[in-house]
């Protein structure tokens, strides 16, 4: 079997960009895709890859991930994240879960061990029982997070979610995502990014995708696998992820972006988002192409 050209692709979130955050961006986005290209490059897996990729995202306050998420309404910090293999279309999700350094991990190792979506505390203790990395609570919250939710500040470039799809020299593809939610959200809110087919989707026999945006549009419009099914008939994943952005722009309000491999391992994506920050590399490129918009 013919070695696959790995490919990787990341993003940092659909939103508005101000021109203080542009560097941090650019210089996050290129991180992640530089540490899950070092695995793909070696013959990692292309779950390692997303997981790699994702853990930088949320170690960076730059993003709604992890490190730096966006606090409730309670003033705590509910991370969620979700991973999907599109060779045995396992998956893993947690939802709603506080004190947990790297959700992503905890979902990948959830696909490993029995699919399944634990949310609150039931995720919080698996991750605790597979020796994975804790942290208190509010070690989570950035200072910016925390001056933010005091002033209750409308704040201009908050994305919901982060998220990385990867293609492995062995064909596989998998999508991963992490988000710290909405600024003030209730207590408990679940948005799409645990939600297999609306903040993800991986099927080997068409592609990967990976969302962003707001939760509340995205979900009805199955976003992810929307995006997915219209690859079918060897469509550019350019048009297939502008077809899934036209179709919720038509049905329901709200921002949103996805970004797709298919299965050969071309790159698309599309927002309707003032900006969205993107990193991708592949073998042609000396160093991860990085964008906060697309021309």
């Amino acid at each position: 079997m013919n070695q696959v050209k790995p490919v990787i692709i990341v993003h940092g979130g659909a939103k508005t960009i101000s021109e203080d955050k542009l560097a941090a961006n650019h210089a996050g986005c290129q991180a992640a895709a530089e540490a899950g290209w070092k695995i793909l490059c070696s013959g990692g897996s292309a779950a390692a890859a997303v997981e790699a990729a994702i853990q930088v995202l949320e170690s960076d306050q730059t993003f709604n991930a992890g490190f730096g998420s966006t606090m409730n309404s309670e003033g705590e910090v509910e991370v969620d994240a979700a991973i999907m293999d599109g060779a045995t279309l396992a998956w893993g999700a947690v939802a709603a879960v506080q004190g947990v350094r790297h959700p992503i991990s905890v979902a990948r190792k959830l696909m490993e061990d029995q699919p399944r979506l634990l949310v609150a505390k039931s995720g919080e203790q698996f991750a605790l029982e597979q020796g994975l990395e804790m942290c208190a609570k509010d070690e989570l919250v950035s200072e910016e997070q925390y001056q933010e939710w005091q002033e209750e500040a409308n704040v201009l470039d908050r994305p919901n979610t982060v998220g990385c799809v990867a293609l492995d020299i062995n064909g596989n593809l998998v999508a991963g995502t992490s988000t710290g939610g909405l600024t003030g959200q209730p207590q408990g809110r679940v948005g799409d990014s645990a939600v297999v087919g609306a903040g993800l989707y991986a099927d080997n026999q068409l592609g990967a995708c990976s969302t962003t945006g707001d939760g509340e549009s995205i979900i009805p419009i199955v976003l992810a696998k929307t995006a997915i099914d219209a690859l079918a008939g060897e469509t550019h994943p350019d048009q297939a992820a502008q077809h899934a952005i036209s179709t919720l722009k038509a049905r329901v309000k709200g921002e949103a972006g996805c970004i797709l491999l298919d299965r050969q391992g071309r790159i698309g994506w599309a927002y309707n988002s003032e900006n969205m920050a993107v990193a991708y590399m592949t073998e042609a490129l000396q160093q991860p192409a990085v964008f906060t918009h697309k021309e």
